[in-house]
C-alpha cells in the first residue's frame, strides 16, 4: 500500500505565493497522481479538514481537534474508501490525562498536542494493521520526549488487536540524532524507515533552518519496498513547507 505523511501547513496567510489558497490545486492534483492509500496529514484547520472532504472524494477523512472544545488544529487520517475498512478509532491527548480534550505536558508550548490512532482492515490484503498520526511540542524537549514514549507505551501495553503490524507517523519536530530520540532504544521492535530521509521541513527555502523531522516508525510485520519524498515545485510554489513522504509498504503476514 502507498502511505504518505504530510505536514500541510497551517493556513495562516503569511505564505505569500505559498499561501494554502494558491497550493490548494495544486495539492489536490498530486493526491490525484499518486493515489495514495492513506495520507496522515498534521496542521489540519477545520476549513482544512472540511475542505478535505469535498475535495478527496475516494476518502474518508477522520481527526478531531486539539483544543478543549474538541475544534482546532488536528492530526487527519485519509483513507481510501474502496480498499480501507476502519475497524476502530481514538484520539488521546499527548499529557498525563489523556482523556482529557485540551490537556498538555507540563512545559509544554501553549498548543495541546493530539493522536489520531486507526485500526484498519486492507481489503485487497485481507490483513489489519494499526496506524498512529501525531504532531509532536514544537517547543518542549521533556515534552517531545515525553509524548513520544506515551505513544510508544500505549501501544506496546494494548493488546486489543494482538500482535498487529504498527505504523507510527507525522512530524515529531526533531530530527534523529537529537536526545528525545532515544527513547526508542527502549523500544528495539520499533524502526525508523526515515532515519536518512534527509531534509524534510525545507520553510519554502526562504532562510529558514531545514531539518529533517517527519517519521515513521513501523513495528512487526512490515516491510518498506520503497521511500521517497514529494519534492514538486512549480515556480516556487511547493505542496507545503513540509516535503510529504511516501512509503510504499508491505503487510508481510495476515493477522
Amino acid at each position: 500500500m502507498k502511505f504518505v505523511t504530510f505536514n500541510i501547513r497551517y493556513d495562516c496567510g503569511e505564505d505569500g505565493d505559498n499561501n494554502f489558497c494558491y497550493r490548494k490545486p495544486f495539492i489536490l492534483r498530486k493526491l490525484k497522481e499518486e493515489q495514495p492509500d492513506i495520507v496522515c496529514f498534521q496542521e489540519v484547520q477545520p476549513h482544512v479538514a472540511d475542505w478535505m472532504k469535498e475535495n478527496l472524494g475516494g476518502y474518508y477523512i477522520i481527526g478531531c481537534g486539539r483544543n478543549e472544545d474538541l475544534r482546532g488544529e488536528q492530526v487527519t487520517v485519509a483513507y481510501r474508501k474502496e480498499r480501507m475498512n476502519l475497524m476502530k478509532m481514538d484520539t488521546y491527548w499527548l499529557s498525563e490525562t489523556p482523556n482529557l480534550p485540551g490537556s498538555r505536558y507540563p512545559g509544554q508550548s501553549i498548543c495541546p498536542r493530539v493522536c489520531t490512532e486507526a485500526v484498519f482492515e486492507d481489503l485487497q490484503a485481507g490483513k489489519v494493521f494499526r496506524v498512529v498520526n501525531t504532531h509532536l511540542d514544537n517547543e518542549g524537549e521533556l515534552a517531545r520526549r515525553q509524548g513520544l514514549e506515551q505513544i510508544l507505551k500505549k501501544v506496546t501495553g494494548d493488546s486489543f488487536f494482538g500482535e498487529v503490524p504498527v505504523i507510527i507517523t507525522g512530524d515529531f519536530n526533531m530530527e534523529p540524532d537529537w536526545k528525545e530520540m532515544e527513547v526508542l532504544k527502549k523500544y528495539p521492535e520499533f524502526i525508523n524507515i526515515t532515519e536518512d530521509i534527509g531534509v524534510t521541513y525545507h520553510g519554502y527555502w526562504k532562510g529558514n533552518e531545514q531539518t529533517s523531522i517527519d517519521f515513521m516508525l513501523v513495528r512487526g510485520a512490515v516491510r518498506c519496498e520503497s521511500l521517497a519524498k514529494w519534492t514538486d515545485e512549480e515556480n516556487g510554489l511547493y505542496l507545503s513547507d513540509h516535503y510529504p513522504v511516501c512509503a510504499m509498504l508491505s503487510l508481510k503476514e495476515s493477522r
